[in-house]
């Protein structure tokens, strides 16, 4: 009897599968639709992972700006002592001000540095010089009030490699150099050469009469190299002389200058009056900091300023030693317009994040809904929901991972000077939610195998008690947020409760919205059942049973709109806000005047500048600032107020073209008596004259003012505090500024007409002190990622209404096609399709206008719109009244979008469900 023959294939090795593997099979069959997913979720991860690079990236190129653009005054780091005392031998005292040693204690000032906080070795500098000026005697140097000039002598190191000499040469110790030598040689500046009129070869004397005192040769004029750099700008006078002032009354006026010896030659310092002081200056590098370093830095400035790190110098340099810097303050300016400026970004990333997450369960859900009968007959025929459930995330993982890893990939590419911790998360959130969407909702949907799903219909799907409890804890806990939120204020710049305002707003609307929106549908279609037609009453009865009015939709769509809304609102608010400040800077279009606004300005400048391409009128006038008001027997001090004179019709007709403190013409004319001039004052102004008249002493004459109209501002000036009058009525008028207004006037062409008047006549454009309040990475990388976020809030409420739509598409093509078998139009098909999904959008539309809204009113008093728009706020612009206003634009044009893609969608399904004919839709099956 033979055996059964065997089918176990030779060799041993196993059977193939019989079955196709379940991931192969599924993509092979929809690889579109896996496609469509891959791309959804690169772009989401993608967006996610290069949010924080983005804001590392700014932050980082805020701090180094913000270092790098401080006065050196603020930024270097300056290491001093008080000099050689009297108790040494005079050899001691001699020696530590050469080079040697102070070259060695330079290198104690590095090593005491450490961490973040590093040198510049290009801009350090270490040295000795005078802390007293010494005047120089010498007659033939300038002496505006018969004073002298004051010499400060600075033997400071790397003058070679920092200046360039253009006349002789640098100057040399000349031997041994000590305490008795009573001539030297030294440097000037190209400045100080031209200013005192000092040549090569000149000898300057310097020292107290009857003093000791000191001949200086001139050996050689040099042209620094790097004139703002810390190295010539940490002391001025050191690059370029500059006036001074006595103490005396009045004051006398003097120049101040450096003379640049050899550094060996500091010695002879010693036998002067100047009080020779060595110092270790270092300039911070900044090519290396980021924002998470401030912390440390600001550590390390204390223990050098006051800790560890200062007994550190006084032991390796001098027990006197100090340190003194600013730098601590210009972190903590930096520090300051940060924390301003994220808890604004953070609204965004709230806002388009929450959106994202929205539109990928949407993305899972329109999946699962396409899929609802496969996976209702595996459930039927015996699977259970962990094995398919487990099945789907394999699916979904295989194009969702690799997908969110090149999201992640490009991101880190795109965006560079960042960490990518974050960024690896946030993909990684990312592909963790895309991977779970599908499987998710499939096991929720198919937790009992179901029969025959019937229609999908929102009246008949009524929410069971456990889903109306969750809603309602939901929104219970958002309006708790938001009332705490709107108690509190929004002053934590820290608080995610803030940032989370839109999403809490927007969820507290949806569930409202969702619950009520089928209610009016219904009352509007009991009188269109009456109506003739039955295109208007179908249209209100599918679109209050559709179920692409769900709470995922509409929560996505409202996120979306409501983050566009205040972004957009944001950004105009930034932008009025600037206008502003740059019409309080110039006073109009461009500004005319001399130094301090105090020169009078030549007779034919007024002509000249009309002439000029672009200008469309020129208002001269006369200003005259720390005008003295009259104390009427007040102890308080009177404010500093500044005098405006003007021609009363030029002047108001400029107030109303600017919209800027406007007033009629009249105010400034003559009144009942001709003697007392009518003024415009500032309420400041106003308070303190009050009513009546009042006799003002001013360089412009006396006269008696009384109060005729009082203002905010005035375009004239800058400050609060303004007394503006009628120019024809004082005694000595000179007008001082010529404001300009045109068709955007040609600065070039105005800058050109200004030398030809001749003195020292500056020209400022409104429109290039508006550019300069843009300066900072900060603000600009803010606005970035705020125009981006509006661009991806748009790009996911277009996906969200797709997927709403699509969600419920072939529902739609069925009912057309058996409408179309009753007799119903090709053109009243597409009006059915396109008033059916009318409500579901103007819902929409008017919900997310009002949660933008309702999010301004309740971030607008945290937002500093002042800090974010100024590159310099608060103090270069005095800027009031700018806060966060809702921005109609930004509300309507967003929420107008919707509404109008939501028809254009609808129409383009109708006009496809037309090409495919009634009857290849009514044999695809029976969908009801």
């Amino acid at each position: 009897m033979t055996g059964r023959p065997s089918t176990r294939p030779a060799g041993g090795s196993r059977r193939p599968r019989p079955v196709a593997p379940w991931v192969r099979t599924r993509l092979r069959t929809a690889p579109g639709t896996a496609a469509a997913f891959g791309v959804l979720v690169l772009l989401t991860a993608f967006l996610a992972a290069a949010f924080p690079r983005a804001v590392d990236a700014y932050e980082n190129r805020g701090l180094r700006h913000t270092v790098t653009d401080a006065p050196a005054t603020r930024s270097v780091l300056e290491v001093s002592t008080p000099g050689p005392g009297l108790t040494g031998s005079e050899a001691a005292r001699e020696a530590s001000l050469r080079s040697g040693p102070l070259a060695e204690a330079y290198e104690t000032v590095l090593d005491a540095l450490g961490g973040p906080l590093r040198a510049v070795p290009g801009e350090s500098a270490f040295g000795v010089q005078t802390s007293v000026p010494l005047p120089a005697t010498d007659t033939w140097l300038p002496r505006p009030d018969a004073v002298p000039p004051h010499m400060t002598l600075a033997a400071q190191s790397g003058l070679a490699e920092h200046a360039t000499v253009t006349d002789g040469r640098l100057p040399r110790a000349g031997g041994d150099v000590t305490s008795r030598t009573r001539e030297i040689e030294a440097a000037v500046t190209t400045a100080t050469a031209r200013t005192l009129g000092v040549e090569t070869g000149a000898v300057i004397h310097v020292g107290e009469a009857g003093g000791p005192r000191l001949a200086v040769r001139v050996t050689g004029i040099v042209e620094p190299r790097s004139p703002q750099g810390s190295y010539w700008s940490y002391n001025e006078v050191l690059r370029a002389p500059g006036l001074g002032a006595t103490t005396g009354s009045p004051p006398s006026v003097y120049w101040k200058a450096a003379l640049l010896i050899a550094p060996d030659a500091a010695p002879a310092l010693l036998g002067t009056l100047g009080a020779p002081q060595p110092y270790w200056r270092v300039a911070p590098a900044t090519a290396h900091l980021t924002a998470q370093d401030v912390p440390e830095l600001t550590g390390r400035l204390a223990a050098l300023e006051d800790g560890p790190g200062l007994i550190r110098l006084k032991d390796g340099i001098d027990e006197n030693a100090d340190v003194s810097t600013d730098l601590d303050g210009v972190l903590g300016d930096f520090e300051a317009m940060r924390s301003a400026i994220s808890p604004v970004v953070a609204v965004a990333a709230f806002g388009i994040g929450s959106v994202a997450v929205v539109v990928v369960v949407m993305a899972g859900g329109l999946f699962a809904a396409r899929r609802r009968t496969e996976i209702a007959l595996l459930r039927s025929r015996g699977g259970s929901l962990a094995g398919i459930a487990g099945r789907l995330l394999a699916e979904t993982a295989v194009v969702a991972v690799p997908a969110a890893a090149l999201g992640l990939a490009l991101a880190v590419s795109a965006v560079d000077d960042a960490r990518s911790g974050h960024a690896v998360a946030a993909a990684a959130a990312v592909a963790a939610v895309a991977c779970a969407a599908l499987p998710v909702r499939a096991a929720v949907r198919h937790r009992v195998p179901l029969a025959h799903g019937g229609r999908d219909d929102l009246t008949l799907a009524r929410p069971g008690r456990r889903r109306t409890i969750a809603e309602l804890t939901l929104l219970v806990l958002a309006v708790g947020a938001v009332t705490a939120l709107r108690r509190r204020g929004t002053s934590d710049a820290g608080d995610h409760l803030t940032s989370a305002a839109p999403v809490l707003v927007a969820l507290i609307a949806a569930l409202v919205l969702v619950r009520l929106y089928p209610v009016p549908l219904r009352w509007a279609a009991r009188p269109a059942a009456r109506l003739r037609g039955a295109v208007g009453y179908l249209s209100l009865a599918r679109a209050g049973r559709s179920s692409a009015v769900g709470a995922l939709p509409l929560l996505a769509l409202l996120l979306a709109l409501a983050t566009a809304g205040f972004g957009g609102s944001v950004l105009a608010g930034v932008d009025d806000a600037r206008a502003r400040a740059a019409l309080l800077a110039t006073g109009a279009d461009a500004r005319v005047s001399g130094e301090g606004d105090s020169v009078a300005l030549p007779a034919d400048a007024a002509r000249a500048i009309r002439a000029v391409p672009g200008v469309g009128s020129v208002t001269a006038v006369q200003i005259e600032h720390a005008l003295t008001l009259p104390a009427a027997g007040r102890q308080a001090e009177a404010p500093a107020v500044s005098l405006v004179a003007v021609d009363p019709a030029a002047y108001a007709s400029l107030t109303h073209r600017l919209g800027l403190g406007a007033f009629p013409a009249r105010a400034l004319r003559p009144g009942g008596d001709p003697d007392v001039l009518r003024a415009v004052a500032s309420p400041g102004v106003a308070r303190w004259l009050g009513s009546g008249r009042h006799r003002i002493d001013a360089v412009a004459g006396t006269f008696t003012v009384e109060i005729a109209e009082v203002r905010e501002r005035t375009p004239a000036v800058a400050s609060k505090e303004f007394l503006v009058v009628d120019a024809s009525r004082l005694e000595r008028r000179a007008p001082s500024a010529l404001l300009v207004t045109g068709d955007r006037p040609d600065g070039a062409a105005l800058r050109a007409a200004a030398r030809e008047l001749g003195g020292d006549l500056t020209v400022r454009l409104r429109s290039e002190a508006r550019a300069a309040f843009t300066d900072s990475p900060l603000q600009a990388g803010a606005e970035r990622i705020y125009a981006a976020a509006i661009g991806a809030g748009a790009g996911y409420a277009v996906l969200a209404l797709m997927l709403s739509l699509l969600q419920s598409a072939p529902e739609r093509s069925m009912l057309l096609a058996r409408l179309r078998t009753m007799g119903l139009t090709t053109r009243q098909g597409r009006t059915l399709l396109g008033l059916e999904a009318l409500p579901p959008a103007l819902l929409a539309a008017a919900g997310g206008a009002l949660v933008g809204w309702a999010t301004i009113g309740l971030l607008a008093p945290g937002v500093d719109l002042v800090r974010l728009a100024l590159a310099a706020a608060p103090g270069v612009a005095p800027v009031d009244d700018v806060s966060l206003r809702a921005d109609p634009w930004s509300l309507a044009v967003p929420a107008t979008a919707v509404v109008l893609l939501a028809g254009a969608v609808a129409g383009v399904q109708a006009w496809w469900a037309g090409r495919r004919g009634s009857v290849r839709e009514l044999r695809a099956g029976d969908m009801r």
